[in-house]
């Protein structure tokens, strides 16, 4: 099957939430999965987008996905953050996870930007895998954090 990698565009949304659904699903966290397909074409392709994404082109449609956006460090400067790579399970071990990897880290070198970084769970063995046969550095010293919003507020009224 004939693949091929280009920019996502607003006719892709519908493909892109069923593959972020499915990577919910294998993540399982499909009661976290709350995005609709609206939300998604706005953050991505309204007036101030905060996501780009490529996506993996077969003639069976859209098969795989790369969202990413742009970071700051201020130690380092700017680098593109992954924030998903999903290939549809029918497609794996085709070579697209890597294809879209290779894109992704061509976008930040065109764009100035001199990483790419992202999370991997540490049960999630096939992804560690793949990511370590493309030398990833793994980085064990960090831990993320994060707060909900309304949560936020509402604890500290």
């Amino acid at each position: 099957m004939k693949y091929k990698i280009r920019r996502g565009k607003k006719e892709d949304i519908p493909s892109v939430h069923h593959l972020v659904r499915e990577l919910a699903i294998y993540e399982r966290a499909e009661k976290e999965f709350v995005i609709t397909q609206e939300q998604l074409l706005e953050d991505g392709f309204g007036e101030k987008p905060v996501y780009e994404l490529f996506v993996a082109d077969s003639e069976e449609g859209v098969v795989g996905m790369a969202l990413y956006f742009y970071h700051y460090s201020t130690w380092k400067g700017k680098f593109l953050y992954l924030e998903d790579l999903v290939v549809a399970e029918a497609h794996r071990g085709n070579g697209l996870g890597k294809k879209l990897l290779h894109t992704l880290v061509q976008e930040a070198k065109a764009n100035g930007a001199n990483r790419v970084g992202w999370q991997v769970l540490d049960w999630n063995q096939p992804a560690i895998k793949f990511y370590e046969s493309l030398g990833t550095a793994f980085d064990g010293e960090w831990i993320n954090c994060k707060v909900w919003v309304d949560d936020y507020l509402e604890r500290i009224k």
